[in-house]
């Protein structure tokens, strides 16, 4: 603990990196050797001189209530390597980072980021009086772009009664063409949910055996988008702004904000190689709500919103209609990250299926959804890693399927490590296709949050 509210440990510093390459490259420079002139303040400022190849040091400054970033290096990433080997020194909490007031080159970004900030909420609390625009032109360009994913729908829909008609086999045969083709379609009709609906579709043949039968649910749950697309001004409300936002209609944050003391649960980032999204998992620990933050970055730069894992944050949330109401915009926040002293709650087995199934109630096309398992063990079976109720190792418990892209060997073995046979509470996301572990905590250490991705 020092007076930013809470250091952040080493693993939290490099869950903030874009990519593994400015992990390894950040990591080098966590050390004294390269920096000069490192210091904090009490106002959430880190900053530093870190030597380069060049005469002149490469000024770097944090501001970790972002957190947000800035260096005088070349780099196009988001932190740059500067900034994580800064953050590192920092956690260390050695001395090598020492307390003061910032110098000026750091004082004139922090001044600067703080007037843009101010007038950010200025602009926000002026827009919210005020409806803005002309109501009929953005009527008009709704109806047109609905009338376009109309169009889209109904052509895949075409695409989808010839696949069937001419049998699941000739998939394999056309390759991935035709499909990107059919996307790029809806790309035109301004269905981006439904552009990437189709880009699955076109992969599940080459996904190895029992392709046919994921093929044939896949092409049943898109098939059940069209058709609510089609008839969605008849569907309940809440299913309609489901629909909306699966085909790819942007829904906006409404309705009071939620001000809680918001756990990060867990952070990762995955890619379509045109756009990369980040995915951020936060807890309320009043309220008991679980919301999800996306940040998005265009081909080769990383979204800019980071948010170290494990920490409190006291702020506000602007939640988004539809999709189980999960999805939240991150507004203002009203002190420092604290330190977290226990995980959430959580239930069985049983408990995270019987959520699942609720879920997928009013949201069809649901993949997983967030869930927090409490006293379960991995265990090795003949056909992979499961978590099991502690009961079901005696007998008479439940168990899920380890499994899921955020989840590498490293993760796994981290799980298997921290629990070492005991129980251990796991956050994660349970789906369809069992359960994808992201962050875990032990009975020894309820505080620390060990990220599993």
């Amino acid at each position: 603990m020092d007076t930013l509210g809470v250091r952040w440990t080493a693993d939290q510093v490099l869950a903030l990196a874009p990519d593994d390459a400015s992990r390894r490259a950040g990591s080098k420079l966590g050390t004294a050797g390269p920096w000069s002139g490192a210091g904090s303040s009490g106002e959430g400022a880190v900053w530093g001189l870190c030597r380069g190849s060049g005469s002149k040091p490469y000024r770097t400054v944090v501001d970790t209530t972002g957190p947000a970033y800035a260096c005088s290096c070349p780099s196009r990433k988001f932190p740059c390597k500067h900034a994580l080997g800064l953050l590192l020194l920092w956690s260390e909490g050695d001395g090598a980072v020492g307390g003061g007031d910032a110098p000026d080159w750091a004082e004139r970004w922090l001044e600067s980021r703080r007037e843009r900030t101010e007038g950010a909420r200025a602009r926000e609390a002026e827009g919210a009086g005020r409806t803005g625009g002309d109501p009929e032109a953005a009527r008009r360009r709704a109806e047109r772009r609905a009338a376009r994913i109309t169009a889209g729908a109904e052509e895949l829909e075409q695409r989808l009664a010839d696949l069937l008609r001419g049998g699941l086999a000739s998939a394999e045969q056309s390759g991935y063409g035709l499909w990107e083709e059919t996307a790029a379609r809806m790309v035109d009709a301004q269905a981006p949910g439904l552009a990437g609906r189709v880009r699955e579709l076109g992969a599940i043949p080459g996904s190895g055996p029992g392709w046919p039968v994921r093929l044939l649910e896949e092409c049943a749950l898109t098939h059940l988008l069209d058709r609510a697309w089609l008839s969605v001004d008849r569907l309940p409300g809440p299913l309609a702004a489901t629909v909306r936002t699966r085909v790819g209609l942007a829904a906006p944050a409404e309705g009071a904000a939620v001000r809680d003391r918001w756990l990060v649960l867990a952070q990762y980032d995955s890619t379509d190689g045109k756009l990369t999204t980040r995915r951020m998992w936060l807890h309320g620990r009043e309220t008991g709500r679980t919301a999800l933050l996306l940040s998005f970055g265009a081909a080769g730069r990383a979204p800019e919103l980071a948010l170290p894992v494990g920490v409190v944050l006291d702020a506000a949330l602007l939640p988004h209609a539809g999709a189980g109401a999960l999805r939240a915009e991150l507004g203002e926040r009203f002190a420092p990250p604290a330190p977290l002293d226990r995980p959430p709650s959580g239930g069985t087995v049983g408990d995270a299926l019987t959520a699942y199934g609720l879920a997928l109630r009013e949201d069809p096309w649901l993949d997983s959804w967030p869930v927090t398992l409490a006293d379960v063990v991995p265990i090795p079976t003949d056909h992979g890693w499961q978590l099991a109720d502690a009961v079901s190792v005696t007998g008479g418990g439940e168990a899920l399927p380890l499994s899921g892209p955020a989840l590498g060997r490293p993760g796994l073995w981290r799980l298997v490590a921290l629990s070492g046979g005991g129980p251990v509470t796991v956050f994660g996301e349970c789906g369809h296709r069992g359960f994808t572990p992201l962050a875990a905590w032990s009975a020894d250490a309820p505080g620390e949050t060990v990220p599993l991705h």
